[in-house]
């Protein structure tokens, strides 16, 4: 009789302790999971982007040779200005509760393709021009992020190439992307039209760090069809202070 109380103690025990280790595991994968779908992550700690265009960092002619001047002041003003006047509309429209891009984006399903396409053309530019600046010889990023390009793909050179290689392969128009996940890695990839990696209909995500623009009229008047050419030239002006600012925002 003692033998079989004994046997009902330990198994009350060992019940009760599995299911505290169930609980804990519980706990801890919705921890996991709750810290992977935040949305303060994925944002970094980068000041949130406004619906009205910001004024240009430089003058149009600034990144001579690489960019021209006339392809600067249509880019700026003729087609990043449309995105940000039809964005404004559609958050009228749609969501004027809304206090940032950013928060628009996170939740790009619930709107339409006019949010869609303006939400994420109005982001990219803001982000496209101060990724850039005047032309700089040996252009190369430092400190932290380099520290964390050359971990990641071996090498400055090898992340130049897989970047390249994403810009120039994007069929149509579209972006490629520098971008940091949740786990703190930094990524390659690229969106069509005006998608980027907030969106949470992008088949990429995370926190876009440097974005390559390769729409034809990123580069066209001087460039033509060689969307290569213009990639290649395109890293001599990047900004990589900037871009590490960034990066070290998220992490």
């Amino acid at each position: 009789m003692k033998k079989q109380n004994n046997s009902r103690r330990n198994f009350i025990k060992t019940t009760a302790l599995s299911s505290v280790s169930v609980s804990i595991g519980l706990a801890s994968a919705g921890a996991f999971l709750e810290s992977c779908n935040s949305s303060k992550k994925i944002s970094g700690n980068f000041d949130k982007t406004g619906f009205n265009q910001q004024a240009l960092p430089y003058s149009f002619d600034a990144l001579e040779d690489v960019v021209d001047a006339k392809t600067m002041e249509i880019h700026y003003s003729k087609h990043a200005a449309s995105y940000s006047k039809s964005l404004k509309e559609a958050i009228a429209a749609e969501a004027p509760q809304a206090k940032s891009v950013e928060e628009v984006l996170a939740n790009i399903s619930k709107y339409s393709s006019k949010m869609r396409n303006n939400a994420g053309g109005h982001y990219n530019h803001e982000l496209f021009w101060k990724c850039m600046r005047a032309k700089k010889s040996n252009n190369s990023p430092s400190g932290k992020v380099l520290t964390a390009i050359e971990n990641t793909f071996n090498s400055f050179d090898s992340l130049k190439k897989q970047m390249s290689d994403a810009g120039a392969q994007r069929f149509g128009s579209g972006w490629a992307w520098l971008y940091i996940d949740n786990y703190k890695t930094l990524k390659i990839g690229s969106t069509p039209n005006q998608d980027n990696p907030l969106m949470n209909i992008s088949d990429i995500k995370g926190f876009p760090l440097l974005g390559i623009d390769v729409w034809e009229h990123a580069y066209y008047l001087k460039y033509q069809n060689k969307r290569a050419e213009y990639i290649a030239n395109w890293w001599n002006v990047v900004n990589w202070d900037y871009v590490q600012q960034r990066y070290e925002s998220f992490i």
